[in-house]
C-alpha cells in the first residue's frame, strides 16, 4: 500500500517519533510544547533538503544543552530509512539531506491523493467567517471591489482546503442613507420608464443607466400610481425594491468571476433584530459604553459646533486615539455602531472572524477589533478576528488609464472586465501581488503571451503537460512509474520544488495569505519550463525520449504528477487549469 503521507509530514512524523524516543529514555521531560518545532526547507539548498529547529526550540524547557539535544535527536534520525545524512549546524539546528527514493516516493504520493495533495487537517474544522465584498447595494460591481472579492474568496477556498469550515459572508449596508438615494434615483427612472422627459440626472443621485430596467420594472408594476406621490408613499417601497434589484446584479456580477456567497446578512433586519441595542447593553454592562461628549474636532469653530452627550465606546482601552460614538445625535446608529453588532453576530456563530476591506478603512480597525474582543471577552471566549486591507487596482490600457463605462457613466464594471479578459486572468492577477501593495491591471498586459504575464506563464505550463502527455499517447506511451529510478538530479529538482506545496498551502493558511499559492505555482511554473527548455538543448533531456519507451514512461509519469500538483493550486485559486493555449 502507498504511503500517502506527502514528504514534509513523514519527516515531521520522524522528528516527533524521534522526541517521542528521547521522552522515553528520560532525556527530555514529558509534557513539551512542541507546537513550535518545525520541519521545512533550509533558507540555503545546499545546507540540505530539510531542517528542523526541534534541539534549540526544546533544550532551554527542557533545561538542557540544544547541541547535546541536536546530537541526541541526529543519532536517531540517521537510523531512518530514506534519511542519507544529518549534520548539526551552529548551536543546535539540524540539516538533513534524503535518500533520493525519498523524492520518488513522493510522486507515488502525489499519484495516490490526487486532487486532496496538499490538502490539510491543520483548521481541524474550526468554524472561520470570512467575509468579502460587501459593496453597498447601489449599482453593479466595479473594479474597486474586484480584488477584495478574488482575495477573499481565495482565502475562502484556501481555509477551507486546509481543514476549516468556513462561511463566505456578504454584509449587505440597506441602512443607511445611501439606499435612500438609490431610491429616489430608482424613482426618476421610474417616471422616465412612464415617458417623463428627466432630462440630466439631478447632482446627488446616481446616474447609472443601469438603474433604467429597474425604473422600468417599477413602471409595470405600479403604473403612474407614484408618479405624482410624496417622496414618504413610495420611499421605503422604492428603497426595497431597488436595493433587491442591485442585489441581484451584483451576484450576477460575482458569478461571472467564480465567487458564491453562503449567507448575506442585512444591516436593516440587522437592526430591525434590536442587535445594536444589545451590543450596547453589554457593553455598558462591561463598562465600555458610557454617555460622554466628545472634543469639538480641529476643523471647526466653536460657533458651528454644539457639544452634544452621546453614547461613546471606550476604544481607547485598546489602542484607538480617542473614544467613538456608537449612536448620533438623532439616535440613530453610527457606522461603527452598527458594524460592531455585526460582528458580535458573526462571532455568535464562528470561531474566528475575517474581514476583507479596503484600505481607505484602515482607520477603523483597531476600534472595531476592540469592539469584537470586548464583546468576546465577556462572554468568557475567545475570538480570533484579522482583517485584510486591500489597496485599489488603477486600470490601464497600454499604461494610458481607463475610468470610464458606458454602463455606469463613471467607473469601469466587473462585469465588463470579466467579459474582455476572462474570469482564470482577472482571478489570477489579483493574486499576483500582496494585497497590501498598490496593483496596475492592463488590459493588454494581463493577456500577453509571455514569460512576464504570470498568468500565461503558469496556465502555459499546464499546458505544455496536457500537450506532452498527449504526445506520448500518440506514440503509444503512457505515464508509468515502473522506470522512476532512472530519473536523474534534475527530474528529482523538480519533485523538490512540487513537494513545496502542502507546506505552502499550511504556511498559507496560517498567514491568511491565499497569494502564497499563486507565487508557488509561478515558481513552479518557472522550474518547469526551465526543466523542458534543457531539452531544446540536449535531445536526451526531453520527456520524450526516442527509442526509449521506459525512460519516457517515467518522464511522462513525473510530468502527470507535477500537473496534478498545478491543478490543484489553481483550484484553490478559482483558476481552471487549461488544457491548451
Amino acid at each position: 500500500m502507498t504511503d500517502t503521507l506527502t514528504i514534509h509530514a513523514r519527516l515531521a512524523a520522524r522528528v516527533d517519533a524521534a522526541l517521542d524516543a528521547l521522552v522515553d529514555g528520560g532525556m527530555l521531560p514529558t509534557g513539551l510544547d512542541r507546537r513550535n518545532v518545525s520541519v521545512e526547507p533550509p533558507r540555503d539548498p545546499s545546507h540540505g533538503d530539510l531542517a528542523t529547529n526541534a534541539a534549540m526550540v526544546l533544550a532551554k524547557p527542557a533545561g538542557t544543552n540544544p547541541r547535546a539535544l541536536a546530537e541526541a535527536i541526529a543519532d536517531r534520525l540517521r537510523a531512518e530509512d530514506g534519511v542519507a545524512g544529518v549534520e548539526i549546524a551552529g548551536p543546535g539546528f539540524l540539516n538533513l539531506r534524503l535518500d533520493r527514493s525519498m523524492w520518488l516516493g513522493e510522486l507515488a504520493a502525489i499519484e495516490a491523493l490526487g486532487d486532496n495533495y496538499g490538502r490539510s487537517a491543520m483548521g481541524g474544522g474550526k468554524r472561520v467567517n470570512v467575509e468579502y465584498v460587501s459593496a453597498n447595494p447601489t449599482g453593479p460591481m466595479h473594479m474597486g471591489h474586484c480584488r477584495g472579492a478574488v482575495v477573499g474568496d481565495a482565502l475562502a477556498s484556501l481555509l477551507e482546503y486546509a481543514g476549516h469550515n468556513v462561511t463566505r459572508e456578504y454584509y449587505v449596508n440597506d441602512a443607511g442613507g445611501q439606499v435612500d438615494v438609490l431610491a429616489r434615483s430608482a424613482h426618476l427612472r421610474y417616471r422616465e420608464a412612464l415617458g417623463e422627459d428627466v432630462g440630466t440626472i439631478p447632482e446627488g443621485l446616481y446616474p447609472g443607466s443601469y438603474l433604467q430596467p429597474v425604473g422600468m420594472a417599477l413602471a409595470k408594476e405600479f403604473g403612474d400610481r407614484y408618479a405624482d406621490e410624496p417622496e414618504s408613499e413610495w420611499l421605503e417601497i422604492f428603497r426595497t425594491a431597488s436595493v433587491a434589484a442591485m442585489m441581484e446584479v451584483i451576484r450576477q456580477d460575482l458569478a461571472s468571476l467564480g465567487i458564491h456567497h453562503e449567507t448575506f446578512a442585512s444591516e436593516a433586519e440587522l437592526q430591525a433584530a434590536g442587535k445594536p441595542a444589545e451590543a450596547e447593553a453589554k457593553l455598558r454592562e462591561a463598562g465600555l459604553v458610557y454617555d460622554g461628549i466628545l472634543e469639538a474636532p480641529k476643523s471647526k469653530t466653536l460657533d458651528d459646533w454644539e457639544p452634544v452627550e452621546l453614547p461613546l465606546f471606550r476604544s481607547t482601552q485598546f489602542g484607538d486615539d480617542q473614544d467613538r460614538p456608537i449612536r448620533k445625535s438623532d439616535g440613530k446608529w453610527t457606522y461603527f455602531g452598527a458594524d460592531l453588532a455585526y460582528h458580535m453576530q458573526k462571532a455568535e456563530s464562528a470561531d474566528a472572524l475575517i474581514d476583507i476591506w479596503g484600505a481607505d478603512h484602515s482607520g477603523t480597525v483597531k476600534r472595531i477589533k476592540a469592539a469584537v474582543a470586548a464583546l468576546a471577552q465577556m462572554e468568557g471566549r475567545e475570538v480570533p478576528f484579522d482583517v485584510k486591507l486591500v489597496q485599489m487596482v488603477q486600470l490601464l490600457r497600454d499604461g494610458e488609464p481607463v475610468k470610464m463605462s458606458k454602463r455606469s457613466g463613471n467607473f469601469v464594471t466587473l462585469a465588463e472586465v470579466v467579459e474582455e479578459v476572462g474570469k482564470d486572468v482577472v482571478r489570477f492577477t489579483m493574486l499576483t501581488r500582496k494585497p497590501e501593495a498598490q496593483m496596475d491591471f492592463d488590459f493588454a498586459k494581463v493577456v500577453e503571451a509571455s514569460k512576464d504575464n504570470p498568468v500565461f506563464y503558469v496556465q502555459y505550463a499546464h499546458a505544455r503537460i496536457h500537450s506532452t502527455l498527449r504526445k506520448g499517447e500518440e506514440a503509444g506511451v503512457r505515464p508509468d512509474s515502473a522506470a522512476i529510478d532512472r530519473l536523474g538530479e534534475d527530474e528529482i529538482a523538480l519533485v523538490k520544488q512540487a513537494a513545496q506545496f502542502p507546506r505552502i498551502v499550511e504556511q498559507a493558511a496560517k498567514a491568511r495569505e491565499a497569494h502564497r499559492i499563486a507565487f508557488f505555482l509561478g515558481d513552479l511554473a518557472a522550474a518547469f519550463h526551465a526543466f523542458w527548455n534543457a531539452g531544446n538543448d540536449d535531445p536526451e533531456k526531453r520527456i520524450i525520449v526516442a527509442q526509449d519507451d521506459a525512460l519516457t514512461a517515467a518522464r511522462l509519469y513525473l510530468a502527470d504528477q507535477i500537473g496534478q500538483v498545478f491543478r490543484n493550486g489553481l483550484a484553490i485559486l478559482g483558476v481552471q487549469a487549461v488544457e491548451e493555449l
